[in-house]
């Protein structure tokens, strides 16, 4: 009952603002009934003046935030080196496998010559699914892994340039 009586009471402060019957019409009359005083003005916010020769101004110095964007492009210089140099410098993205006497190992090495991605049979969450780190099996699984790696990083594409005991081998084969 108490409250369908002051609920009132806001009510008709609400409607009559002007009233002074009641002690609530003050602004801080009206925070007490729990309302605010709202404008209702059908005057749209000024805007601010922006001049359009301002918008076609461009920066006299760019920054290129995204140092991989002309790869993706296919604009990037390639570093091409002498012709007769081996293993030839023409690439972005270059897989290298390295196989030592218990483990395989593939990275994904820049232009730069900083490794950007690997996957190695040392790694434990690797390791655990195989029955061996060596054989034919680990280097396929390490090319499975690396693949969905390069994905995840934005690797499309990549350069392997076996040498010819490399090529002939059966596991790297697997990884490729």
């Amino acid at each position: 009952m108490a409250l369908r009586s002051r609920f009132r009471e806001c009510l008709s402060v609400c409607r009559n603002p002007g009233n002074s019957h009641f002690p609530q019409t003050t602004p801080r009359g009206l925070h007490r009934c729990g309302v605010a005083a709202l404008s209702t003005g059908a005057k749209p916010a000024a805007k601010p003046e922006v001049d359009p020769a301002e918008n076609a101004a461009v920066a006299p110095e760019f920054t290129n935030r995204n140092p991989r964007n002309l790869e993706l492009l296919g604009v990037a210089r390639k570093e091409r080196g002498w012709g007769t140099t081996w293993p030839s410098r023409e690439f972005w993205h270059r897989l290298r496998v390295i196989k030592t006497q218990h483990h395989v190992e593939a990275l994904v090495e820049h232009l730069n010559g900083k490794v950007v991605v690997s996957a190695s049979t040392r790694e434990w969450a690797i390791k655990k699914h195989l029955y061996s780190t060596r054989n034919v099996v680990a280097c396929e699984s390490i090319g499975r892994v690396l693949a969905e790696r390069c994905l995840e990083a934005g690797i499309n594409f990549m350069v392997y340039q076996p040498t010819p005991w490399e090529a002939a081998s059966d596991s790297i084969f697997k990884t490729r």
